[in-house]
């Protein structure tokens, strides 16, 4: 008997197949995330420079290097979850016949779903709370509200996203 076949992931090479609107968003949303990644990478490097050959960096680096992991680490979910990146275990699943493995993968991306869901409520809640006490980063004083309120909103999206996936891999099972 050989072993069963590895999972591969559902339409990988047809990354239109979640619609073209949502494919899109989720390039462009990854883009920029890739780009303040990129422009923290050059803050800190600046700041350590500051500090080697100056003896002071960037005051407040670190509350941007903070604010924009925490966006760019939501920008990049909704392209992952599009094109099946996230972890997949699937030690009991491998042998069970592909329409009952996608159903189960779809379960799980609705599961997904459901979870980002409520992480995006509560961030909302949080969003509104920042905005309504004026909390603000310690150094700097960057109100808190605007990036917490932009991580619900891409926290919103990759739920869509998520319900998407599920779709499509419900529909491969078929």
């Amino acid at each position: 008997m050989s072993a069963p076949e590895p999972f591969t992931p559902v339409s990988e090479s047809h990354p239109s197949s979640l619609g073209p609107a949502l494919t899109r968003a989720s390039e462009m949303l990854a883009l920029a995330g890739g780009a303040l990644m990129l422009v923290v990478a050059c803050l800190v490097t600046v700041s350590v420079l500051m500090r080697w050959l100056l003896g002071d960096g960037i005051s407040g680096d670190f509350e941007l290097v903070q604010i924009a992991t925490a966006l760019g680490a939501f920008a990049f979910l909704p392209l992952c979850q599009a094109r099946r990146g996230n972890v997949i275990v699937d030690t009991f699943t491998a042998r069970l016949p592909g329409r009952v493995r996608h159903g189960l993968d779809a379960l799980w991306d609705l599961a997904y779903a459901l979870i980002i869901a409520i992480i995006a409520w509560r961030l909302v809640v949080g969003a509104r709370d920042a905005f309504a006490s004026q909390t603000t980063s310690m150094v700097l004083g960057i109100p808190q509200g605007y990036a917490i309120a932009a991580c619900a909103a891409m926290g919103v999206f990759l739920s869509i996203v998520a319900v998407a996936t599920a779709r499509r891999v419900a529909g491969a099972g078929r």
